[in-house]
């Protein structure tokens, strides 16, 4: 059981959430703010996407993400910034012709997609640890040599990846990279659960990803939708750390939904009434061996 957990917060993520939230933040402002809400109430990490605010779909702006970056930093909240680096892999068949892209395919190099983590360098970015089918219709590409080539650029940078792993399979390949000393010790991973087509979001499946994990490993675990609360009790007993937010869940309770600063309060009674403590950027720094921002 962890006794001293680290929570993050994703507030916005990139997925068509905006029609089912009319609160779900799009602009920089409204990104900026719900960090900053969400630090308050007791994230020490904050996952950030960012949307265009003209159509509120994921965007990989770099614009963007600076202002995002300078607004947080500027504020008197000290919270971790955890950059995704997730967008420029979506590949989208096209429905006549499957060999070749379709409408909303996005897929980019390494150094593309690491643009803004190059430009603004926060103290973590997220590097998700395999191609997977994802959703309906939509394979997420990211190919061994991709990822080899994107933890030496963030390794190169001081950067701490957050090795995102929807899988046993993902794990493995992230652990080779370890060994071979392409991402630094101690690594952190970032369990990723109830995502189509993933693993799925139970207590079986986040005990055979954390038993599969390198013994040095920081972690923490999440799960979308009505999972996100169970999957924090159940990652603070096997040890671990937690993640909630809009990225993952819309709703406090049925039919009632949340604002990211709720999702963390959610969160915190959760951690206190298990008998643990919430941890403080400060210390959750020193746990997760981040270079001074």
């Amino acid at each position: 059981m962890n006794k001293n957990v680290i929570i993050t917060c994703a507030v916005t993520g990139a997925g068509d959430a905006l029609s089912r939230h009319p609160d779900l933040p799009v602009t920089p402002e409204q990104i900026s703010d719900a960090v900053i809400s969400a630090a308050q109430a007791g994230a020490a990490v904050a996952h950030i996407h960012v949307r265009d605010p003209a159509t509120g779909k994921g965007s990989r702006d770099v614009e963007l993400f600076r202002q995002v970056v300078e607004r947080v930093r500027a504020s008197e909240t000290d919270v971790i910034i955890n950059l995704t680096a997730g967008m420029g892999g979506a590949w989208f068949p096209d429905e006549n012709d499957p060999s070749m892209p379709g409408p909303g395919t996005d897929v980019i190099g390494a150094e593309e997609r690491l643009a803004h983590v190059e430009a603004l360098r926060p103290e973590i970015c997220s590097l998700d640890c395999g191609t997977m089918n994802f959703g309906d219709n939509e394979i997420y590409i990211s190919t061994p040599d991709c990822l080899w080539k994107m933890a030496g650029l963030i390794k190169s940078w001081g950067v701490k990846p957050e090795l995102e792993v929807f899988d046993l399979g993902q794990i493995w390949l992230a652990s080779q990279m370890i060994e071979a000393g392409q991402i630094e010790r101690p690594p952190l991973f970032q369990i990723c659960l109830g995502i189509p087509w993933g693993a799925p979001a139970d207590a079986e499946s986040m005990l055979a990803m954390r038993n599969a994990l390198p013994a040095d490993a920081n972690w923490a675990g999440f799960a979308i939708a009505r999972m996100e609360m169970p999957m924090v009790a159940q990652a603070v007993l096997l040890g671990g750390n937690v993640r909630v937010g809009l990225e993952d869940n819309l709703y406090l309770s049925k039919g009632v939904l949340a604002s990211n600063a709720q999702l963390v309060e959610h969160a915190v009674g959760i951690i206190e009434s298990l008998g643990s403590r919430v941890v403080g950027p400060e210390e959750a720094r020193a746990q997760l061996g981040l270079r001074a921002p």
